[in-house]
């Protein structure tokens, strides 16, 4: 069969790859699966459920899931097959951007996980004027539960009318509005088609490799990163598409415990993930005292001296391998074939070590709005440190100014109601502009530079680019987050959020006393002159106009929560800056 649309997916996986677990969720202690049969059989309950409450093609449904479930996929596949757009929104934005969005989108309907989110919804319901209902996947008192509609639907003899609306369905009826968490500003509905997506998905599928030994019906994913992130939600599609298992995890806290239950080939990650990760090796490898400890580093050392990815050769690098990389291929599972890293840049240093280290990262880049991804390493064109090859149904080109800008399929119709920034994103001959700065080298690999909203000029007329010097930074085990600053300043200076349980250790090794709470640790001047000398190394790599001569340590931690960093675990630079005004004002001695 030919797959235009979202919900051909499904039909595909289950004329080639049917399978007893398509999708398994923990639900209190145990993991439960849904067959792929038993996927599109509660799905097309979801679309008669729908149809009987009225609902019509082009309404449009919010999802909303603290953490990705089974729930979710049959509601997408519900929705999308009787032309219903769905919404999925972060579970950890403000009750005011719920408001902001469900009013922009006119959501008539809203499913939900969990109580947490009905109590955030519900705070702002009576502002909502289109909406009509809310159903809970979790069963809460008081509250409709979203078996009412799969009870609604139960009746099959109304099947046909699904059927005749999914056939009326078109490739570029609209599928989806995500709305983009921006790093500024209200967010922004991005207009996906079904083309959009199926393009990008099939574009995709070329680049994620399969074992040969491996037979689908084993092949595991665990998915962790949030399914309303539109790079989760189509690796969600092409792993369907591929006939994996789909292994939703319990949350990010228990990554760790998931991960050894499921033992995964694939999952994704964004690079704060794999520093989270290396964080953990470190601290349980230079804890581990006497010879364990002595081993740990040497072996590091042998993996840090490599500047590209090989096998290991020669006994020394055999050795190490056995006695220490084996073990990290084991915390994640020991059967990854792959992790597939997208969001932002992930640093080329740690890419290097875990490649060698026998963990290989295929890092990629795009966007919402390109449904997400314009390129992507594969294992046969790799190059650490790039992006990869643009999609081969895409074209990108550099303009002038090392923008990056995109045309193809996959590239996104425009932004919901909002016609003037729609025309604003694409360039007079069409093609879209991602706000990236980066160049193609003579391989065709592309190197992304740096954003373009985020480079600034120093009062001396410099270009600063912060992200390569924060990628740089973050190796530090000092340093949990940076932010680079100076937009028409005389020079760049940084905001560093210190790791606070590393600095404690730190302290204690070294007989200091720096108080234990982030207010008192941020405060000690020990600890401010030795990441300052963190900062030094990390200037010997820098241009003279690039070094950052001057650091002030914020006393908390940045979170989303906080709203300092992104669903994405993004920098809210502007945020982060007027948050701590008084420390920046204080670097540039700026007296108000």
């Amino acid at each position: 069969m030919t797959i235009k649309r979202l919900f051909d997916i499904p039909q595909h996986a289950l004329e080639n790859y049917p399978k007893a677990d398509m999708f398994v969720t923990k639900y209190n202690g145990e993991w439960k699966k849904t067959s792929t049969q038993e996927f599109i059989y509660e799905a097309n309950k979801i679309s008669r459920g729908l149809l009987k409450l009225g609902i019509k093609p082009g309404d449009k449904i919010a999802l909303i899931t603290t953490n990705s479930r089974t729930e979710w996929a049959i509601m997408d596949l519900g929705l999308s097959q009787i032309g219903v757009v769905s919404v999925p929104v972060y579970p950890s934005i403000s009750a005011e951007d719920y408001e902001f969005i469900f009013t922009n989108a006119e959501i008539k309907y809203c499913f939900l996980s969990d109580k947490s989110l009905l109590d955030k919804v519900m705070k702002v319901k009576h502002n909502i004027p289109s909406l009509q209902g809310i159903f809970t996947f979790d069963a809460i008192t008081g509250a409709a539960n979203w078996r009412e509609i799969l009870d609604l639907g139960e009746d099959d003899s109304t099947q046909m009318e699904v059927e005749d609306l999914a056939k009326a369905i078109n490739p570029d009826d609209i599928a989806t509005i995500i709305y983009t968490s921006g790093t500024t500003g209200k967010p922004k509905g991005v207009i996906l088609t079904h083309e959009n997506i199926v393009s990008n998905v099939l574009g995709s599928v070329p680049r994620i490799p399969k074992k040969k030994s491996l037979d689908y019906k084993d092949t595991r994913v665990l998915s962790f990163l949030p399914i309303c992130h539109i790079f989760e939600r189509m690796l969600f599609y092409l792993f369907q598409y591929n006939g994996f298992s789909i292994h939703f995890a319990e949350s990010i806290e228990k990554m760790g415990e998931n991960v050894k239950e499921v033992k995964p080939h694939y999952m994704s990650v964004v690079p704060r993930l794999v520093e989270k990760v290396y964080d953990k090796i470190y601290a349980t490898g230079s804890s581990a005292g006497g010879l364990k400890q002595k081993i740990f580093f040497w072996a590091l050392d042998l993996i840090q001296k490599k500047k590209t990815v090989s096998k290991p050769s020669g006994l020394k690098e055999i050795i190490a391998d056995k006695l220490v990389f084996k073990k990290w291929r084991e915390g994640l599972g020991g059967e990854i074939i792959t992790l597939v890293s997208g969001s932002a840049a992930l640093s080329t240093r740690l890419n290097l070590m875990f490649q060698n280290a026998g963990i290989p990262i295929l890092e990629g880049y795009g966007l919402t709005e390109t449904s997400p991804v314009i390129s992507v390493n594969s294992f046969g064109k790799m190059k650490v440190g790039t992006v990869g090859h643009p999609l081969d149904n895409l074209k990108v080109k550099i303009q002038e100014d090392g923008e990056i800008t995109v045309k193809g399929p996959s590239v996104f119709k425009g932004y919901f109601n909002n016609e003037q920034q729609t025309k604003e994103t694409f360039t007079d001959d069409g093609y879209f502009k991602t706000g990236d700065i980066g160049h193609i080298d003579g391989e065709g690999f592309l190197q992304i530079t740096d954003r373009k909203k985020e480079m600034f000029k120093t009062s001396g007329g410099k270009y600063i680019a912060p992200q390569t010097i924060e990628n740089l930074a973050k190796a530090s085990k000092f340093i949990e987050q940076i932010m680079v600053v100076g937009d028409g300043e005389k020079m760049p200076t940084a905001l560093v959020q210190p790791d606070f349980e590393f600095a404690k250790k730190w302290a204690m090794r070294n007989n200091l006393n720096i108080g234990t709470t982030p207010k008192e640790i941020a405060s000690s001047t020990e600890l401010k002159e030795r990441i300052k000398k963190e900062m030094d190394d990390i200037n010997q790599n820098l241009g003279s106009w690039e070094q950052i001569k001057r650091i002030e340590l914020t006393p908390e931690i940045w979170s989303i929560e906080a709203g300092l960093l992104t669903p994405t675990l993004k920098l809210k630079r502007k945020a982060i800056k007027e948050k701590f005004i008084d420390l920046y004002n204080k670097m540039y001695e700026h007296h108000a």
